[in-house]
């Protein structure tokens, strides 16, 4: 709802109905009039059982004066699997073409796509503001570590990055490949590297370049990166796994503990890995506890209400991690 109102775009609420009827249009008149400039286009009901059903349900939404721009009945594999960050990510899915294609084809039999597509050019104007200031490509060409463990990086900050010039060399650790050994600079993306401990700690070629690389020119990790670059990370299970060993951090899986937020990072001293950037946000999203933290504090880091955060990153030489993903520069 913010972004929409932000960027001046119509909403459509997909709306859950099983076990209700009229009292749908309730709970989306609520939402509806909870931000009276909110851009409200309508609803698609979602999981309807019966003709019957989205009778009742229409009859609601007509006297709320709620435009129905679609129906769509109970479907079991309408699924996506999950785990503990959410939904699977995209390129984990076996078949996700020929999923997309099912939905879609599910999706133009029960919706009235005219009338979609009609309310989409119905938008108002943006809010004003100024746009967010992207640090600088950290170096020139970029080593990025990208598989099932390291999957996430901002897109929009890898796009800036390519756009200002800098190369992005990707290699995949849990497939034991090799950063690019003319690579100014190693990025470790965050991801999920507690679910594949064991083949990392078994990436021996792979484990060594990093390594190498850290003597001499700058390491920098994001969250699941971050945990890598440390010497120690203990999975779900209580098994312990010999990480990078670059920072003296021990992270446990085991120990659960939800971080979820945004947050203000300012720089205690220069960072290799950052260039002249000392004020940063981003997003921090997990469930991992640190139980040794021995390096250098990175950052003073606070949260959306500008309380102090404890994970403040850390670093030591020209290596240095985050449990935050970075987002942008700020004032």
């Amino acid at each position: 709802a913010e972004l929409a109102r932000h960027f001046g775009w119509p909403v459509i609420l997909v709306v859950d109905v099983s076990g209700q009827a009229q009292s749908a249009a309730a709970t989306a008149a609520g939402f509806r009039d909870f931000l009276p400039d909110l851009p409200f286009a309508g609803v698609i009901l979602n999981r309807v059982s019966s003709p019957r059903h989205e009778r009742l349900i229409r009859v609601g939404m007509e006297q709320m004066g709620i435009t129905v721009f679609g129906s769509l009945p109970k479907r079991g594999d309408l699924a996506l699997a999950e785990r503990h960050l959410g939904l699977i990510q995209a390129v984990e899915h076996p078949d996700l073409e020929q999923a997309i294609c099912s939905y879609a084809e599910f999706l133009s039999s029960h919706v009235d796509l005219d009338a979609l597509i009609a309310a989409a050019q119905t938008r108002s104007s943006p809010a004003s503001g100024p746009p967010a200031r992207l640090p600088s490509p950290p170096a020139q060409r970029i080593a990025l570590a990208q598989d099932e463990a390291f999957s996430f990086t901002y897109p929009h900050l890898l796009y800036y990055w390519r756009q200002a010039g800098a190369e992005i060399l990707p290699f995949s650790p849990l497939q034991d490949e090799v950063p690019d050994k003319n690579a100014d600079l190693i990025w470790l993306a965050g991801g999920y590297p507690e679910l594949h401990a064991g083949r990392l700690a078994a990436s021996e070629q792979c484990f060594k370049a990093i390594r190498e690389h850290a003597q001499s020119r700058p390491v920098h990790g994001e969250c699941g990166g971050y945990m890598a670059l440390g010497e120690t990370l203990i999975d779900k299970s209580g098994d312990a796994h010999q990480m990078l060993g670059l920072l003296g951090l021990v992270t446990s899986f085991e120990k659960r503990k939800f971080h979820l937020g945004y947050r203000l990072a300012t720089a205690k001293n220069p960072i290799a890995a950052l260039g002249s950037v000392q004020r940063l946000r981003g997003h921090e999203f997990h469930y991992t506890t640190i139980l040794e933290q021995p390096d250098e504090p990175l950052f003073d880091v606070v949260d959306a209400n500008h309380d102090p955060v404890p994970e403040t990153g850390s670093s030591r030489g020209q290596v240095s991690g985050t449990f935050f993903h970075l987002i942008s520069e700020a004032s």
